[in-house]
């Protein structure tokens, strides 16, 4: 093969490589509340096969200065980190198979903020930009827009619940009481019907032994004889 057929390839070369890059992919920013754990997800899509070669390394960006401090590495198996304010603090927490190269960082305080960077390097994959996650630490948790909305979201849905219970309740009770009523002055008339019933006729057969006239005043005023023969 001649030399000017072998430049060409590798110049080919070198563009199919520059137009397949490693994709990295990371959350822009990320706040943690001050003294939890916070995972710093990085995941990445390369279009050539894992291989053993694949590297995940990990670097600190402080706010106020530009020099970079390495957090965490990973080839075949992850590395402790280095002396240094990560060491004992930055553990593994990917899977390559699935594209994974989060890190977990233990007790994160208010120096660790600053900008995190995620490279992983897959060869021939080894172009493309770093994943960058800027991590600040707070020392209060604040509500952010979604947790406002599923409040009121929540607080409208037990309003709604609260005030269909309570009709539901006052119609049960006034069908209860509609019903009740009509039959309360049935009974009570059958009631008092039979009750006079019961005292005249213990009336008459107490009289119906008895011959000659009998006089029963039932009311001032008001007197009725009575005849058995």
């Amino acid at each position: 093969m001649s030399a000017p057929c072998t430049l060409h390839l590798a110049v080919l070369g070198l563009l199919f490589v520059s137009a397949y890059p490693m994709k990295v992919f990371t959350s822009k920013e990320l706040e943690a509340l001050n003294g939890t754990d916070v995972r710093l997800k990085c995941t990445f899509s390369s279009e050539s096969p894992l291989g053993e070669d694949i590297t995940v390394s990990w670097q600190y960006r402080h706010l106020q200065e530009e020099k970079t401090e390495n957090v965490f590495y990973y080839h075949r198996e992850p590395y402790p980190p280095p002396p240094g304010r990560f060491n004992s603090r930055a553990f593994w927490d990917g899977n390559l198979n699935r594209g994974d190269a989060s890190i977990m960082l233990r007790n994160v305080q208010e120096m660790d903020n600053g900008t995190y960077l995620c490279q992983v390097k897959n060869p021939p994959d080894v172009h493309g930009q770093m994943g960058e996650i800027m991590l600040r630490v707070v020392n209060k948790a604040k509500f952010s827009e979604i947790h406002i909305l599923m409040l009121i979201i929540g607080i409208g849905s037990a309003f709604i619940i609260l005030l269909v219970l309570a009709i539901v309740l006052f119609r049960y009770y006034r069908n209860r009481n509609e019903r009740s009523t009509p039959v309360s002055n049935l009974e009570c008339t059958e009631k008092l019907t039979e009750k006079r019933h019961f005292r005249w006729s213990g009336l008459l057969s107490l009289f119906r032994g008895q011959k000659g006239p009998i006089r029963w005043t039932g009311e001032p005023g008001l007197k009725i004889i009575v005849f058995f023969i």
